[in-house]
């Protein structure tokens, strides 16, 4: 049975790289058959991430039904509390050694879950392989999210050879490390210590020499009398807009602050975003969160 579906396009030459990435992040739909179309290959996507388009799939025969989740390098995470299907899940995919339920939802100051281990290794730590870079995880001490590294590559693909980045809420280091490709310094700053212990282990796995890691709270790096940037990375969702006003001081005139938050209708940012700059701005939807609520990413020109 053929069904229209979201999917990526990519050069026959990525195709295998870029399968295993989208089955790492849990945005492969298995349930449709990837396709040769020319010289490029089409892998079906769960969802309308960037860069993808609608194209015609043929169906996958059924096989025996796996529980929903997300995947963090070998970790697998339930949205049930469910050890029988926990158990189906680890036998069916040989690169998991994990699978998690989380007890709580992401909380705190230092955006944290606590996990009940259903199958597998006892541990919430694992090591998450994304374009090339490595990155060691532990998703009880440090936020990770693998379904923002197609987000990752395009903003490294905006960047100009030398630019000075930051990131507001590093984390791990996914957007910093990424960045640090093609950018001549990046400030690294989070308020985790746990999340900067990582992020520096994380700098040394790569052989990553121009990232500064700073444990700091965003909303006093206007303070510390640190040169302006060309390119801001605020990525905590639930809380970013409130440090606009610190972001815009940290950017230079005619640089790009890059807002990522959950909203409700779209433009919801808007009116804290022009309360700081004048400038230009494109908002997209990133992925859908829960109904009725998107991740969104506002690109911000910084201006007046």
């Amino acid at each position: 049975m053929d069904a229209e579906q979201w999917c990526l396009v990519v050069e026959k030459r990525e195709a295998e790289q870029t399968r295993r990435r989208l089955l790492e992040e849990g945005l492969l739909d298995r349930r449709y058959k990837p396709r040769s179309e020319g010289d490029a290959v089409l892998l079906p996507v769960t969802e309308e991430i960037a860069g993808a388009t609608r194209r015609t799939f043929v169906t996958v025969p059924q096989r025996a039904d796996l529980p929903r989740h997300d995947l963090v390098g070998g970790i697998a995470i339930l949205q049930e509390d469910d050890p029988e299907a926990a158990k189906r899940l680890l036998a069916s995919r040989p690169s998991l050694h994990t699978v998690l339920f989380p007890e709580t939802p992401v909380e705190g100051e230092y955006r944290t879950r606590r996990f009940a281990v259903l199958a597998g290794t006892p541990t919430t730590r694992t090591r998450v392989t994304e374009y090339g870079l490595r990155f060691d995880v532990d998703l009880a001490h440090a936020y990770f999210s693998a379904r923002l590294s197609t987000e990752r590559q395009r903003i490294l693909g905006m960047m100009e050879e030398g630019e000075r980045a930051l990131d507001m809420f590093a984390g791990v280091g996914p957007f910093a490390i990424t960045l640090a490709r093609r950018a001549e310094l990046v400030v690294a700053a989070d308020l985790n210590p746990a999340a900067i212990h990582l992020l520096i282990q994380n700098i040394a796995l790569n052989r990553t020499g121009n990232v500064i890691p700073a444990l700091a709270d965003a909303a006093h790096l206007p303070r510390i009398g640190l040169a302006p940037f060309d390119r801001v990375v605020m990525n905590l969702p639930l809380a970013a807009p409130a440090f606009l006003p610190a972001a815009a001081a940290l950017c230079r005139e005619g640089g790009t602050i890059h807002l990522y938050a959950l909203e409700e209708r779209e433009g919801e940012y808007l009116p804290h975003i022009r309360a700081v700059t004048a400038g230009n701005v494109v908002e997209r939807q990133v992925r859908t969160y829960s109904p009725g609520k998107w991740h969104a990413v506002y690109d911000i020109e910084k201006e007046g």
